[in-house]
């Protein structure tokens, strides 16, 4: 396990309480420090995780994306032996994931690109894992896979050839941006209408049960609005993966309408604009017009 951040750290921690031997390095000492806390065997550097492995080897990264990941993987293929298996479970683009499987395997290596969802709640619910890659490398690391599952016959699976995995995780987060961005509308119509003075928090959790839009997301919103029932605390910015960009560059490529998914990451870039240029010019093209009032922010 190379990348002992929290989503790491907590994908270790299954494996080792399913039963599993886990060697663990980051660059961040006190990553490994923790880890060792819960069983990990820590390692200071990429060649002593490689020498603690038994061989075959299995190697999962879980860095971030671009750049980290190809060195990571540059840096592993003179360490690891032949018929040795790098799995990256990263949010790596699933174009890198088909060009790392050719590059690995012209050193006798093995690839494995396994998208993972399930963020921190993995440890207590288990991850979903969407593996591309070869069936015969799959099966023999399938334990691992069905350990970090939240069963061993569900949640998991071999979708495809190499760059599968990444593909159905990228095309996956997509659909995250679309149900989230949704409920975010939903939520807000209902706080708008304030002479109903909604409990938001109530309205959720009634939702929770019965209703056509039962999901973990809604359940992720109940504890936020538990947590602060008019999200007062938190500003009206939201980051972006990079996956919902690369899902709609493919929908551009595959000539696919993709209307919701597209206009739930342009929403996001929107939330990091308090004062859009584009609604500045709306207003001032209103008032050459037609006169229409305007608001300044200065003389």
């Amino acid at each position: 396990m190379i990348g002992l951040g929290r989503m790491g750290a907590n994908m270790a921690e299954r494996l080792e309480l399913g039963g599993h031997s886990v060697v663990g390095y980051s660059l961040d000492e006190a990553e490994v420090a923790a880890a060792v806390e819960i069983g990990v065997t820590g390692s200071s550097s990429l060649e002593e995780l490689v020498g603690k492995l038994t061989a075959p080897r299995a190697v999962w990264c879980m860095v971030p994306s671009g750049s980290v990941t190809e060195g990571v993987i540059d840096s592993l293929i003179p360490l690891l032996e032949a018929d040795d298996t790098i799995i990256e479970g990263g949010n790596s683009n699933y174009k890198d994931s088909m060009r790392r499987a050719e590059k690995v395997a012209e050193h006798g290596l093995h690839y494995l690109d396994a998208g993972t969802s399930g963020g921190v709640w993995g440890l207590q619910n288990g991850y979903s894992l969407m593996v591309g890659g070869d069936p015969e490398v799959f099966a023999r690391w399938e334990p691992i896979f069905q350990t970090l599952a939240p069963g061993p016959d569900k949640g998991y699976g071999l979708v495809g050839p190499s760059g599968a995995g990444h593909f159905t995780k990228m095309i996956h987060n997509g659909i995250e941006y679309g149900m989230m961005q949704s409920l975010g509308e939903g939520f807000e119509l209902m706080a708008k209408k304030e002479v109903l003075d909604l409990d938001l928090h109530q309205v959720a959790k009634v939702w929770q049960h019965g209703s056509v839009i039962v999901s973990w997301l809604l359940d992720l919103a109940v504890l936020a609005l538990e947590e602060d029932p008019r999200l007062e605390k938190l500003e009206a910015y939201v980051e972006d993966s990079g996956e919902g960009r690369w899902t709609v560059q493919e929908a551009i490529e595959l000539e696919s309408a993709a209307e919701v998914l597209t206009l739930s990451l342009l929403r996001r870039f929107r939330s990091r604009d308090a004062s859009p240029f584009s609604d500045r010019m709306l207003a001032a093209l209103r008032n050459q017009f037609g006169g229409h009032a305007v608001k300044k922010t200065g003389p």
